[in-house]
């Protein structure tokens, strides 16, 4: 399934006891929806799903879908380190209704290139839905290379990566070798860094699946839809004022920065779930000052 432009990877707002706050959730997701969000990105990094138990994970994913209502693709988060449970996980997103199941690579058991591909082929083949790939070695350990992505994408149903390791040089050697390995076969490359998001979607990636879109829908929309465009011009204006923003939301593990900034701009409570804390005093100022010079509203 081919989406253009900005997915939001969704944070996943909670109350003080780190209990899932519906009700900020729900809202969340309509100020994306009219704010032209491209897609709905839940239960991945940036929702915390490490943090939650099977059935609430299976309760965010359908309650996003029937929030959404069909308005923009819903992508669910579904991959784990272990391949029966991400099986499940995608089984029951599929049965939901989501569009599209986002598995990342498994982290901690380090398995082998080989391993890598027989854990995402038995999930497509378990599961009859669109797959993206998710690789985020700084996270995981493993790392899936070029030409395991290419023997994966030779399956049906895998149709597309989410790039998190912002080497664009990887990237661009990716694109140029999909064609030969996939044909006609439509299979997207989503940037899952903000800060290079820009520089892969001028090379040929398809959109961007977004940590800054959480504070900012309107111009994450605006700014890949140029790049995806040709609008250099445009696009290089837009992530030039957010590229601050960028960097400062990433100065603490994900999510804690942009949680809290959303909590400054009075959209959701403070709650995160430990191991991870709120953000610390001291780089405050600093994400503060990257939010003004975006302009976000706080």
């Amino acid at each position: 399934m081919l989406i253009h432009g900005s997915m939001v990877a969704l944070v996943t707002p909670m109350t003080p006891d780190g209990a899932v706050d519906w009700e900020a959730y729900g809202r969340l997701i309509e100020w994306h929806i009219a704010s032209g969000t491209d897609g709905i990105v839940t239960m991945g990094t940036t929702g915390e799903s490490p943090t939650l138990d099977v059935d609430e994970h299976n309760e965010v994913v359908s309650f996003t879908v029937k929030t959404v209502a069909g308005r923009v693709p819903v992508i669910a988060g579904t991959g784990g380190n272990s391949t029966a449970e991400a099986i499940a996980l995608t089984q029951h997103a599929r049965d939901v209704g989501a569009d599209v199941s986002l598995q990342v690579v498994p982290y901690y058991n380090k398995p082998t290139q080989e391993g890598l591909y027989q854990h995402f082929k038995a999930i497509a083949e378990a599961v009859n839905m669109p797959m993206w790939l998710y690789n985020v070695p700084g996270r995981t350990v493993a790392d899936l290379k070029n030409d395991t992505v290419l023997r994966l994408a030779q399956i049906p149903n895998i149709v597309g990566l989410k790039d998190a390791t912002g080497d664009i040089a990887r990237a661009i050697d990716l694109l140029r070798r999909l064609p030969e390995a996939v044909g006609d076969k439509e299979f997207a490359v989503y940037s899952g860094n903000d800060d290079s998001a820009l520089a892969l979607m001028l090379v040929g990636g398809t959109g961007v699946i977004s940590v800054t879109a959480n504070l900012m829908p309107r111009e994450m929309h605006e700014m890949a839809s140029a790049a995806v465009a040709g609008n250099v011009a445009v696009a290089r204006a837009i992530n030039n004022r957010l590229m601050p923003l960028h960097q400062q939301l990433f100065c603490e593990p994900n999510p804690v920065a942009p949680k809290w900034a959303l909590y400054r701009m009075g959209r959701i409570g403070p709650g995160i779930r430990l191991p991870l804390t709120a953000l610390s005093e001291a780089n405050r100022p600093a994400v503060e000052k990257a939010m003004r010079q975006a302009g976000v509203e706080f």
